[in-house]
């Protein structure tokens, strides 16, 4: 299946749909880092700079089965500023423009949540579904989180996702994917794989300094609110961990009981969390231990599915969003195992939900 891949990042999303048998003949991405470990780890057909520069390049590619891609999320992204005249956030209909010049058997494009859930981005949805539908596809959207799909990570993202039937129908997302789904390993048993920070295959010690703050969060689970200066949560060892940002490197970086994963203690964190519900304050501890410290570049990787071997490109900052920003790969892989599927047998018809084009979605 020959596939076109746009906003690649560092390949997270190709890496899957790769495993799941698509042939990627071209990629694009903006950050040089990125596009070199792209490079290095994938192939050397992405191209790197401005989507606008290389389009008509890109759509002399002929008889393309599928367009991939993560447009831009950050102007639709609470943890932004939601601005829906940030620039970035024009890239998705750069996506469905390329759609419309390849006519691709199918696409997937990938966003943050926001996009699919929020009542201020519905007319913005409803926009993106009419026009992939007027290209004569059988379009929807689906909001998913990646632990559904064999990732260690509280990761929820929204697909839009469509297939070329001329029929205007709609296809019921979460119906289709249900077979595809694999319960994901805990994040304890992710890094198994890993030597212990600081050593063998694990070496990328993040330094930023963990601080209680004097003003905490408080929330019902110790892995959630804010018990630490800075934005960096705590990881859940033998759940999931909560979703890897782009801004990871200094103290938005996640953090890690040592004693918890590597000596199986029970949690400090757990434990103060349960000490401030019971009447304390910060000031009746000195300060956050030494067993606690940031995730490695190495075990974000693992976290974000991405191979053992896999070799990010750029300095220690750039190495963390490159893989903040990716799409995990197993949630690639299983996406595209149904996309395949489903091109390959032609079911679509047996996921339809509606046979009258609307643009309501339940």
């Amino acid at each position: 299946m020959k596939t076109v891949s746009l906003f690649s990042g560092a390949g997270g999303l190709d890496i899957g749909f790769k495993k799941a048998g698509f042939d990627i003949v071209w990629a694009n991405d903006f950050d040089k880092n990125a596009c070199d470990s792209y490079v290095k780890n994938i192939g050397n057909h992405i191209k790197c700079g401005d989507i606008n520069v290389f389009f008509n390049e890109l759509t002399q590619i002929k008889d393309v089965d599928l367009v991939i891609g993560g447009p831009p999320c950050q102007g639709f992204s609470v943890a932004g500023k939601m601005n829906p005249n940030d620039p970035r956030s024009e890239h998705v209909w750069t996506f469905t423009k390329a759609v419309e010049e390849l006519n691709p058997k199918a696409f997937v494009m990938e966003n943050v949540k926001a996009l699919g859930l929020l009542q201020k981005w519905e007319p913005l949805r409803i926009e993106l579904l009419k026009k992939f539908r007027d290209l004569g596809y059988s379009a929807n959207y689906v909001v998913v989180n990646a632990t559904d799909y064999d990732v260690p990570q509280a990761r929820e993202r929204v697909l839009f996702i469509g297939f070329k039937n001329n029929c205007k129908l709609i296809p019921d997302l979460e119906k289709m994917l249900e077979p595809y789904k694999k319960k994901a390993q805990t994040v304890r048993e992710a890094l198994s794989v890993l030597d212990k920070a600081g050593t063998g295959n694990n070496k990328s010690i993040c330094n930023a300094k963990i601080t209680l703050t004097s003003n905490p969060v408080m929330r019902k689970s110790p892995f959630a609110g804010m018990l630490f200066n800075g934005a960096g949560r705590p990881v859940k060892i033998d759940g999931y961990c909560a979703t890897l940002p782009a801004s990871m490197g200094g103290n938005k970086t996640p953090i890690i009981d040592e004693l918890e994963l590597y000596e199986n203690r029970e949690g400090w964190v757990q434990n103060y969390h349960k000490g401030l519900l019971n009447g304390n304050t910060p000031m009746n501890y000195q300060n956050a231990p030494e067993r606690l410290r940031r995730l490695t570049v190495e075990e974000a990787s693992v976290l974000q599915t991405f191979p053992l071997d896999y070799d990010f490109c750029g300095s220690q900052s750039s190495k963390y969003k490159q893989i903040g920003n990716a799409v995990p790969c197993n949630l690639g892989f299983n996406v595209g195992r149904m996309i395949m599927d489903t091109i390959e047998n032609g079911e679509i018809d047996n996921y339809i939900t509606n046979l009258q084009y609307q643009l309501e979605i339940a």
